[in-house]
């Protein structure tokens, strides 16, 4: 792109973007004439928003200089922490201000806002600042880290207390992990003998559940994990609540990059796992080699002369699966000083699932890890009350009264449903606990959120096209998986903006949101639409789709986007010629002579005509070459210090002197694609 038209798109001066790209951290040269395609794209995007903030401090300055000014020292101005992008009514609840008063600043700037309005941290800062405000921006991630860090601490004192007190065995948990389709859930379903697989779409399970099996008398705790990449983060907090692993690998398909990432989840963790190599029934199956594989990546087994026990299996036929579970007592026994605790306490441990039910409410599995969970305990969570234990069920669905160490449990009486990987506590005294207040951790997955609205500086990004989704999921691990995918995308001329996002059905406060944001798809995970949902989304014309298997729905979204971007032009310098003589001229079109100076001139190449005009060369216009001769002969090609006929198809006329920047352009289909 030529800087002048970039400029032009800018309403600036070339001049004045020159000056000002270094400002904004694009040093392209002060005599640039041309520019790359994708860069300008950058420049106009970052242009766009300076100059949008430019134009809201300048209304506000200019508004308070008609009313007298804002007089107040910056000393004198109170300091308050805010998000990278917080709601205009949290915004005014953390200036301690009515949410009319910030609307109405809002409104002198030119903003229309209402209460639910996203805003970022820019746009929000300028207005606390005009309210005798001095904002900070607040490190997210720092705090959501202290606060796990905080809990799992808090956990792990519990636990370490509770072992110089009164000590039980209780059943190990292990984890089942692995690639997709190497045959965790068919390896669960052998050792539970139920059928369960039949259930799950595409193979693939979609949330975390727990179940138990006993073995010799002893029960065994089991948390089955998705196997699809989406459910890294569910995986993860996984391991972290279990004391042995199985790794499941097919004996026919071998070391996979998911296999990697679960062996480096459990190295983090530093839990002892067993090898189950399944599938080792068909005529494909090649052990030794999926041993080697292993060993590269690590997993030294006890057949290469390690210590990772390897039980082979073929889940399907239900072969060796007492094998494996001899396997995981032998290492449950090994380890049996950290599978105790006191069952006399009162309860802690985390939630592995959790999803809001129509009929239930909000619903949780938690799995006890110290302590006895009882009916009608009080339910805390970092401080907060959440709830109550108005019921419990176990894996098969029957009605407890109560759940030692080690046993997992469907708990109903939750207020508001618990994220994943929380750690909730039985208090001493529930009324020390506070009352649940709206946490943003929990409105983000629990509740609606506010719909980004489209704003005018937005609508001008010619440049950046985004797709608005509406997500509405099952459970709440489902939901933060797709969310956790979608962050992964990245790309600089399109983008995923989640406009809504919440728990239940589809409904029809979902179409309208969709209906009013345009350019909208509604997106139903293991959910349905309401009747009255699919007629509003057929008469406003929304699209609604509705998936079982997560990699579907994420693969249509992928498909969508690529579906909005423009084929990217790829040029390639050839070289550059001179003009030595015109021999004829038509109308767009020339027959010259010319020097080839450097590189080469090429057969269907295009150039750029460039002339000297006073001290500075300026270009004058391009062109193609149709055809190339050297003498009588006609040639593809003409190297360096070579002259050559050149018929040229233009538009500029070319003169005796006239330098060609010669090159070829080639269109390259973009995709966008999610980082493994």
């Amino acid at each position: 792109m030529n800087v002048s038209d970039l400029a032009r798109r800018l309403k600036v001066t070339p001049q004045e973007l020159l000056e000002k790209l270094p400002k904004l951290g694009f040093d392209i040269g002060q005599r640039a004439v041309k520019i790359d395609n994708r860069i300008a794209e950058q420049i106009f995007k970052k242009w766009t928003q300076q100059a949008r903030r430019e134009r809201l401090r300048g209304q506000l300055l200019e508004l308070s200089a008609e009313s007298g000014g804002n007089d107040q020292d910056p000393a004198d101005k109170k300091d308050i922490i805010l998000p990278a992008v917080v709601v205009v009514r949290d915004l005014a609840g953390r200036l301690n201000l009515p949410v009319t008063r910030v609307i109405q600043e809002l409104m002198k700037a030119g903003i229309l806002a209402s209460q639910n309005e996203r805003l970022d941290f820019e746009t929000a800062a300028i207005i606390a600042d005009e309210l005798g405000f001095n904002a900070k921006l607040e490190d997210e991630e720092a705090k959501q880290t202290k606060e796990e860090e905080e809990a799992q601490d808090k956990l792990q004192e519990k636990i370490e207390k509770a072992a110089e007190e009164k000590m039980a065995e209780r059943p190990p948990v292990v984890v089942v992990m692995g690639h997709v389709d190497h045959g965790k859930t068919k390896t669960l379903d052998a050792i539970r003998r139920t059928h369960v697989v039949e259930g799950e779409a595409g193979g693939i399970t979609q949330h975390i559940g727990a179940y138990q099996a006993m073995r010799k008398n002893r029960l065994i705790t089991f948390i089955d994990t998705p196997g699809h990449e989406a459910f890294t983060v569910m995986r993860s907090r996984g391991a972290k609540v279990a004391d042995i692993a199985i790794l499941v690998v097919a004996a026919d398909d071998g070391v996979q990059p998911q296999t990697r990432e679960v062996i480096d989840i459990i190295r983090a963790a530093k839990i002892p796992f067993v090898v189950a190599l399944n599938k080792i029934d068909k005529p494909e199956a090649d052990p030794d080699r999926v041993l080697a594989e292993l060993a590269e990546v690590g997993v030294t087994t006890e057949a290469w002369g390690g210590d990772v026990p390897v039980a082979k299996i073929s889940a399907k036929q239900g072969e060796g699966i007492d094998d494996l579970l001899e396997v995981i007592l032998l290492l449950s026994d090994m380890n049996a000083d950290q599978i105790k605790s006191n069952p006399d306490r009162l309860a802690s441990g985390t939630i592995i699932e959790a999803h809001v039910d129509k009929g239930e409410g909000p619903v949780a599995t938690a799995l006890i890890q110290v302590g006895t969970l009882r009916r009608n305990d009080y339910l805390g969570v970092n401080g907060e009350l959440l709830g109550r234990v108005r019921a419990m069920r176990d894996f098969k669905g029957d009605a407890v009264d109560e759940a030692t160490p080690g046993t997992p449990v469907k708990v109903l009486g939750f207020k508001a449903a618990p994220s994943v990987g929380d750690i909730f506590e039985v208090p001493e005294d529930w009324r020390s606990l506070e009352k649940r207040k709206a946490r943003s951790n929990y409105q983000a997955t629990s509740q609606f959120t506010a719909v980004k609205s489209i704003k005018e500086e937005d609508k001008e990004k010619k440049g950046h096209a985004s797709l608005n989704v509406i997500i509405k999921a099952d459970v709440l691990g489902s939901l933060e998986a797709i969310l956790g995918m979608l962050e992964k995308i990245q790309h600089d001329q399109v983008s995923v903006e989640v406009i809504k996002k919440g728990l239940g059905n589809v409904t029809e406060s979902d179409i309208e949101v969709a209906a009013a944001s345009g350019n909208s798809v509604v997106y139903g995970f293991n959910t349905v639409a309401t009747s009255a949902a699919s007629v509003m989304a057929r008469d406003q014309g929304v699209e609604l789709k509705e998936y079982q298997i997560i990699y579907e729905l994420i693969d249509d979204i992928i498909a969508r986007l690529n579906a909005m971007l423009p084929d990217e032009v790829i040029r390639t310098e050839l070289g550059k010629a001179e003009v030595v003589a015109v021999f004829r001229t038509e109308k767009d079109r020339m027959v010259v002579g010319c020097k080839v100076k450097s590189g080469m001139a090429k057969e269907g190449a295009k150039l750029i005509v460039w002339r000297k005009e006073g001290e500075e060369e300026q270009p004058m216009g391009q062109g193609e070459i149709e055809s190339l001769q050297v003498g009588k002969e006609k040639v593809k090609e003409v190297m360096a210090g070579q002259e050559c006929g050149i018929s040229y198809h233009g538009k500029e006329k070319l003169e005796v002197g006239d330098r060609l920047d010669i090159y070829t352009e080639e269109s390259k289909t973009q995709k966008v694609e999610i980082p493994r």
